[in-house]
């Protein structure tokens, strides 16, 4: 199988790399990743001499770049991870978010519909739901809750979303959508809530807090998401949603005090700011489809991974204290250029 993973040099793309190298060692990786703030080659350093693996940098918008590249390939199964996908951004500049997550996911599917791919998996999100009251434990999103969103990011994976859908119904493209809550584990970019705590408390700078902390998220480590994504993949229903979720409900304030508890620093560190606008107040994910059909669940509680996650930062600083220092943007031009030179 030859499998194209677009933002592959982010986050969960990255760990979803690892994971089907290590999995399906006959398989052929294709990562292909614009680069942009949050996408880190250095990252897949450890997998860039693998001969089933190939590292293009492009952006998902690109017609004429994606055409060729599928045309090169021959994909089987596409994996899009590739999205702009931090909230506060997208409130500043939305307009950036819709061109990638929207028209992106349209040229990605123009191009599997014209080389006959046997998958196009959409990697989606828990916030396309909006959000449920902190008063109401009982309630969880299942993949029949409406779609609700409350930000421009949540909108922009909305709405590709429908057009995946559409374009199920319309061209018969074969397609799978999972929605997640929020991952954490290695890898992570440093803006995100784990690990700018962990970095900022190892670093005894404060610790921004928005709110009262009170938001509830339902974490998820990032391999158990590898795992579901696999699955989903090779045993999906055509056509189908997936929730994944880690079964993991903490508010922010408890993670950031567990932070601070595990690297024995003092809670005196956590400054209160002025809230998000349109802060969503829970995520729960009810993924009883997903085990139900696939045999899937989490099997990676809270307290142990992020003593695994804050472990790996300790023996990681020089991966996210050059992200911080704005080294790893010269990691391409070193690395990869002088790599295509060579060939």
């Amino acid at each position: 199988m030859n499998v194209l993973v677009t933002g592959g040099a982010g986050f969960i793309g990255s760990n979803f790399i690892f994971h089907i190298l290590d999995q399906h060692p006959n398989y052929r990786v294709v990562c292909l990743d614009a680069l942009t703030y949050a996408g880190n080659l250095s990252t897949l350093e450890s997998v860039m001499d693998n001969s089933k693996f190939r590292f293009v940098k492009g952006d998902i918008t690109d017609r004429e770049l994606i055409d060729q590249l599928f045309k090169e390939e021959k994909f089987d199964f596409v994996v899009n991870f590739a999205a702009e996908s931090h909230v506060d951004r997208s409130i500043e500049d939305p307009g950036v978010f819709l061109k990638t997550n929207i028209l992106g996911t349209q040229v990605l599917m123009d191009a599997s519909r014209t080389y006959g791919i046997k998958r196009f998996h959409q990697v989606s999100t828990d916030e396309v739901y909006g959000d449920l009251p902190l008063d109401r434990p009982d309630l969880f999103f299942t993949e029949e809750t409406p779609i609700h969103t409350s930000s421009p990011y949540s909108a922009s994976k909305a709405s590709a979303d429908l057009l995946v859908q559409a374009y199920h119904r319309t061209f018969k493209l074969p397609v799978t959508i999972s929605r997640c809550s929020n991952n954490y584990g290695p890898y992570h970019f440093p803006e995100k809530l784990i690990p700018l705590m962990i970095s900022r408390a190892l670093n005894d700078e404060s610790l921004p807090v928005y709110g009262k902390g009170e938001n509830v998220r339902d974490w998820l480590y990032v391999g158990d998401h590898c795992t579901a994504i696999d699955l989903i993949l090779h045993k999906g229903k055509e056509g189908e949603v997936y929730n994944i979720g880690g079964h993991n409900e903490k508010s922010n304030l408890e993670v950031v005090k567990t932070i601070l508890r595990e690297l024995g620093k003092p809670e005196s560190l956590i400054t209160y700011v002025k809230d998000r606008v349109g802060h969503d107040m829970r995520y729960a994910i009810n993924p009883t489809k997903t085990r139900r059909e696939l045999g899937w669940e989490p099997t990676t509680l809270f307290d142990d991974g992020i003593k695994q996650t804050i472990k790996w930062y300790l023996d990681n600083r020089t991966w996210w204290e050059n992200i911080i220092s704005g080294d790893y943007k010269d990691y391409y031009k070193k690395m990869y250029e002088d790599r295509q030179g060579d060939e």
